[in-house]
């Protein structure tokens, strides 16, 4: 039984895409995305604030994925990807010529679905970072970074005192944690997170939920998850995607109590997803 009064259009974006200027620390305009001659993302706009969690929701191929990896330029390292449209950072547009990847995506870190730490000792994946960017002028330096890191992320307390063992050797939960402190070292503004506890248990799911939270204080967050009940519990505002078109953005209680639209309302309700 469909809602009376709810949108059916799936070509324009409603709720609240964007948010005042001065609250604004992500912008997208008009952003389209082809794997070869095949649209992914079709013409989507919306603002990230500043320390906001911002949940990016939708069945599976819906594209919310491509479209926050094409927010620190991670498609870049697929040749027949193309975005086309306008990102920008503080103003700055990600895609200038003049835009290093590499020091883009220390701005803009990025935590991956599958825990993924170096082969290297705990201690190392979190100071790798800051070495390669020459954060740290001395070994003091570099130990206070990696320390505040693993702190930030929860996880110091209990790798205290095994800081030289590999970091492949935490558990799953841990590992996803040492790859947030390893994000962090390098002071990103924004973090980018990709189904981050998905191949995780219970309990250590919950741990990241109260993580990201936290984090929220420090940084700028954006979330991509296939639980609804995550989204409730982490972010402020959420965005439903469907076939690679932004369909409803809006602050997340509104969006899960009282969706707008009727795409969004079916996926709420389970009716496909």
């Amino acid at each position: 039984m469909e809602k009376a009064g709810l949108h059916h259009d799936p070509g324009e974006t409603i709720g609240e895409p964007f948010v005042e200027p001065e609250k604004v620390k992500m912008s997208a305009r008009n952003v389209d995305v082809y794997y070869g001659d095949k649209q992914a993302i079709f013409s989507n706009s919306l603002d990230i604030a500043k320390n906001e969690v911002l949940a990016m929701i939708g069945p599976s191929g819906c594209g919310k994925s491509t479209f926050l990896r094409t927010l620190n330029r991670m498609n870049d390292t697929i040749s027949s990807c193309r975005v086309e449209g306008e990102i920008l950072l503080d103003g700055e547009n990600i895609y200038d010529r003049e835009m290093d990847p590499v020091l883009l995506r220390a701005r803009i870190g990025m935590v991956f679905q599958k825990a993924n730490p170096f082969p290297k000792s705990i201690y190392d994946n979190v100071a790798y970072g800051p070495r390669l960017h020459g954060l740290a002028r001395n070994k003091t330096d570099l130990d206070e970074i990696v320390v505040t890191s693993l702190q930030r992320a929860g996880l110091f307390n209990e790798v205290k005192d095994r800081m030289d063992d590999p970091g492949t050797g935490l558990s799953g939960g841990q590992q996803q944690r040492l790859c947030i402190a390893r994000t962090i070292a390098v002071s990103p503004e924004i973090i980018l997170m990709d189904e981050p506890a998905s191949a995780l248990d219970p309990i250590a799911t919950a741990i990241i939920e109260e993580l990201i939270d936290e984090l929220r204080q420090n940084y700028t967050i954006a979330i991509v998850t296939h639980s609804m009940q995550q989204a409730a519990r982490v972010s402020q505002r959420t965005a439903y995607f469907h076939l690679g078109k932004l369909v409803e953005v809006g602050e997340t209680n509104m969006m899960f109590t009282n969706p707008r639209h009727q795409l969004t309302e079916n996926y709420i309700t389970g009716r496909f997803g």
